[in-house]
């Protein structure tokens, strides 16, 4: 197990001074990571599954050990990962292979991120597909009662976060999922606030798709991600890229695939990408996901402090079990990007501002926009108390 101080000494990053609290955009990369892609281009630098010299030999085995890694991240088989270059293109191929068409009916949530939100939007403008999307509490949490009313005999599929990105409520994905498989429609889990986050086990939760980003929680590289698809489910997915590197043979008029998972690799992989974002899963696991829970648990009990200020406005839930490592907030008279400026100004702290990419959660809690501070495991306590100060100071020096 790794403590704090030493994933701190290993994250180059982190030792420009920086107050990095903007871990739900993209994490820090550290250097094991950043030793094994390099390790990669400076020893066997080959292209995968398609040659017999060593180097194309170690490419291969390094790049499918990858599977294995994210599998034990979520409690998952090796042959149910597919690599994807983020959450994004994991979410796509779910929309584009179902081969979803009229008559047919999605349910999304207010809550999430416009890659669960577009995909299907698409689907009912080109295909006819009828999307449905369901509210949410005050505090941003879906009601398991409201999509079971939604569900009729023409949904095929939910799709919901785990963890909002926007306002970081922990979603009852559990609960829904029992609820798909009840009335047999296939459940889709975006978990790219919660993979690498906290504790993720497929099997438990029952979900047919689980899609997750590298650059987040798992601490990998961008450009890397993974879709977790329940083996039994392949058989109704279509590869989204045809191409070279996923046939078995090919002739003028007709081709014949390999099988999955490497179905859904076409063309050229990010090679050293998921060889890093392997380590990076062997390095979270290293220090424990139990553990990188707790901690976040505990900072963000600390960083909800700051809704004792007066004239700053917290959203999501006030209970922190259902909560994930982010505080969305605003300051009454200042505006969201403003004061993102301030906090990097003033104390060199990373935040985000905007809408985050969840324009309807904006809508439903009545804002164009929210600041929003997010931890990882590496973050200390002393930071997030200078956080508090400063969002405390700019509160009183430029608030209403």
């Amino acid at each position: 197990m790794k403590t704090v101080e030493e994933v701190r000494a290993e994250i180059p990053f982190l030792r420009t001074g920086i107050i990095y609290l903007d871990s739900a955009a993209t994490t820090p990369t550290p250097q094991p990571v950043l030793d094994a892609m390099l390790e990669y281009f400076r020893e066997y630098s080959a292209n995968v599954g398609r040659g017999l010299h060593r180097a194309a030999r170690r490419a291969t085995e390094a790049f499918e050990a990858t599977r294995s890694k994210l599998a034990r991240v979520i409690n998952a088989e090796p042959e149910e990962i597919v690599y994807t270059k983020n959450a994004t293109e994991a979410i796509n191929i779910v929309a584009h292979g179902l081969r979803l068409g009229k008559g047919d009916k999605v349910i999304a949530t207010v809550l999430e991120h416009h890659s669960n939100l577009i995909p299907w939007q698409r689907l009912e403008r080109t295909r006819g597909v009828e999307l449905e999307v369901v509210g949410a509490t005050w505090d941003c949490l879906i009601e398991p009662s409201e999509v079971d009313a939604a569900i009729d005999d023409r949904t095929r599929l939910i799709a919901m976060t785990q963890v909002s990105n926007a306002v970081g409520s922990l979603q009852p994905v559990e609960e829904i999922s029992k609820l798909a498989r009840e009335h047999d429609v296939l459940f889709l889990v975006d978990a790219s606030q919660a993979v690498g986050h906290m504790p993720v086990d497929v099997k438990a939760m029952g979900c047919d798709f689980l899609a997750a980003p590298g650059h987040k929680g798992l601490l990998g590289p961008q450009g890397t991600g993974f879709l977790y698809v329940r083996k039994d489910r392949f058989r109704e997915l279509e590869p989204l890229l045809l191409g070279g590197g996923i046939v078995e043979s090919v002739d003028e008029r007709s081709y014949k695939l390999v099988g999955p998972p490497q179905v859904f690799d076409a063309g050229t992989p990010n090679i050293p990408g998921i060889i890093g974002l392997g380590r990076a899963a062997e390095y979270v696991l290293e220090i424990g996901i139990e553990r990188i829970a707790e901690r976040e648990r505990e900072l963000t009990a600390r960083m909800l402090k700051i809704g004792e200020i007066e004239q700053v406005q917290v959203y999501g839930p006030q209970d922190l079990k259902a909560r994930g490592g982010v505080v969305s907030f605003n300051i009454e008279g200042i505006g969201h990007h403003d004061v993102a400026a301030m906090l990097d100004e003033l104390a060199g702290i990373a935040v985000r501002s905007g809408h985050h990419c969840a324009e309807p959660t904006m809508r439903h809690l009545g804002v164009d926009g929210t600041v929003r501070a997010s931890v990882h495991y590496f973050n200390l306590e002393e930071e997030i108390e200078k956080f508090i100060a400063v969002v405390e100071q700019i509160a009183k020096e430029f608030g209403k």
